[in-house]
C-alpha cells in the first residue's frame, strides 16, 4: 500500500495500456458527428470565455507559448522534477545575442505577472486561451502532451486570502461551466441522454484530509474515485501539503498555489491549504474526471516556507519569486480549467482526442478504432 501511495503521487495518467484499454468504454458511439462536434467545442468555448469574463471580472489578453529560461516563470507542475519543461535554444544573431527559452507547461507564474503590467486592480483580472506542451504525461484518454486551457488570474485584497473567497470563487466557475452544458444542449439537444446525467448545480466541499479519514488504505486516485461515484462534483481543497499519512494529497509546485496556510474544516478541525480542484464523475468514461486546478496564491511568508518545505529556497533567485517576497506583485487568486477535458465532458465524448488535435501512440489510436472512438488525425 505504501508503494501504491508514493507511485500515485508521480503525476497523471493511468499508467499502463493495459489497465487504459480496461478503462475505454465498449458500446461507445459518440452523440455528435465530427462535424458536429467542432460547431459545439466552439460554442462551448464562447459561451465559457465571455461568462468568466462576466461572473469574475477578467478581461481576455495574450499569453506566451515560449518563456525565457532565465526568468523562472515556467510551470513547474510540482515539485518533485518529474515533470520539465521543453528548452532550446534560439541562435540569434549567430549566436552573439543568444536566447534560451522554453515551452510553457502552463501560465501559472506569468498571468500574475501580468497583472501587475496590466495594472489590474483588486477585482480586476485576466484570462488567457493558453496553449502549453507537458511531454512527461503519461497518454491516456484524458491526458495529451498538447495542453489548451482556460488560464485565469484575479488581483485581490490581503482579506480575501481565506477559503470563503475561494469557495464564492469556486461557485462562480461551477455557474459557468453548468450553464455552458445547458447551452451545448440547446444547440444539440442529442447531447441530452438519460444515460449522461447533466452536472449537479452544486458542488460539494471537501479537505483533502476529509477524504483520506474517509478512505485510508486506498492511494489518491482511487479515494478521488469513490468521492465522485458519490459526490458527482466536488471541489477538493488543501492539495499539496502533507497528509496524517506523511504524503500529500498530490505534489504540487511550491512557488504559486498557498497549500501550508492553517484553516479550519466546517466542522471545526484543523486543515490547511488554501486551493483546490475541480473534480467530476465522467458518465461516458465511468471515471474520475478533473476540470480545473485553482488557488490563492501564495504571499511572500507562504512562498519562503513552502520553498523551504520543498527543499528549493534556491528559486528564490529568480524575477517572479522576488516580486512575490518584496511586494512588488499583486496578491491574486487563479488556476487553469481544462479546455479539452470540459469540452470532453459536456459533450459526451469517450478521448480527449476527439475534441482537440494531439499526437497518441500507436497502440492508444488502435484501442479507440476498436471502440469506435474517433480520434482528430
Amino acid at each position: 500500500m505504501l508503494a501504491d501511495k508514493k507511485a500515485d503521487l508521480a503525476g497523471p495518467g493511468i499508467g499502463n495500456y493495459e489497465d487504459v484499454e480496461r478503462s475505454l468504454p465498449t458500446d461507445y458511439r459518440s452523440l455528435l458527428s465530427p462535424r458536429e462536434t467542432q460547431k459545439a467545442i466552439f460554442a462551448v468555448k464562447s459561451y465559457i470565455e465571455q461568462h468568466l469574463c462576466q461572473e469574475l471580472n477578467l478581461m481576455m489578453v495574450q499569453v506566451p507559448l515560449i518563456v525565457d529560461a532565465e526568468a523562472g516563470v515556467n510551470d513547474m507542475l510540482d515539485r518533485d522534477g518529474s515533470r520539465t519543461p521543453i528548452p532550446f535554444h534560439i541562435r540569434n544573431d549567430h549566436d552573439r545575442h543568444p536566447v534560451d527559452a522554453q515551452i510553457v507547461q502552463a501560465a501559472t507564474k506569468w498571468k500574475r505577472m501580468a497583472l501587475k503590467e496590466f495594472g489590474m486592480r483588486p477585482g480586476e483580472g485576466i484570462v488567457t486561451d493558453m496553449r502549453a506542451v507537458r511531454k512527461d504525461y503519461f497518454l491516456d484518454h484524458d491526458h495529451s502532451a498538447y495542453v489548451d486551457q482556460w488560464d485565469w488570474e484575479q488581483a485581490i485584497r490581503g482579506t480575501d486570502r481565506n477559503l470563503d473567497y475561494l469557495r464564492a470563487t469556486v461557485r462562480k466557475i461551477w455557474k459557468v461551466i453548468t450553464g455552458a452544458e445547458r447551452h451545448a444542449q440547446s444547440l444539440f439537444p442529442q447531447l441530452k441522454d438519460p444515460r449522461y446525467p447533466n452536472l449537479p448545480e452544486e458542488l460539494r466541499f471537501i479537505h483533502a484530509e476529509e477524504i483520506l479519514d474517509l478512505y485510508p488504505d486506498l492511494p489518491r486516485k482511487q479515494r478521488e474515485t469513490e468521492l465522485v461515484r458519490k459526490y458527482p462534483a466536488v471541489f477538493i481543497i488543501g492539495i499539496g501539503w502533507p497528509l496524517k499519512d506523511g504524503f500529500p494529497h498530490e505534489m504540487r509546485a511550491a512557488d504559486y498555489d498557498d497549500w501550508a496556510t492553517p484553516t479550519v474544516s466546517e466542522d471545526g478541525r484543523p486543515m490547511h491549504g488554501l486551493n483546490g480542484d475541480i473534480l467530476v464523475w465522467n458518465p461516458v468514461t465511468k471515471r474520475r474526471h478533473e476540470l480545473s486546478s485553482m488557488g490563492i496564491r501564495v504571499d511572500a511568508q507562504t512562498l519562503r516556507k513552502q520553498l523551504e518545505i520543498s527543499g528549493q529556497l534556491d528559486f528564490l533567485k529568480f524575477p517572479y519569486h522576488q516580486g512575490i517576497i518584496k511586494n512588488e506583485l499583486p496578491l491574486s487568486v487563479g488556476g487553469g480549467i481544462g479546455q479539452a477535458r470540459t469540452y470532453m465532458l459536456l459533450l459526451k465524448k469517450a478521448h480527449l482526442g476527439e475534441v482537440t488535435v494531439s499526437v497518441w501512440p500507436k497502440i492508444l489510436r488502435d484501442m479507440c478504432e476498436r471502440r469506435n472512438i474517433h480520434v482528430i488525425e
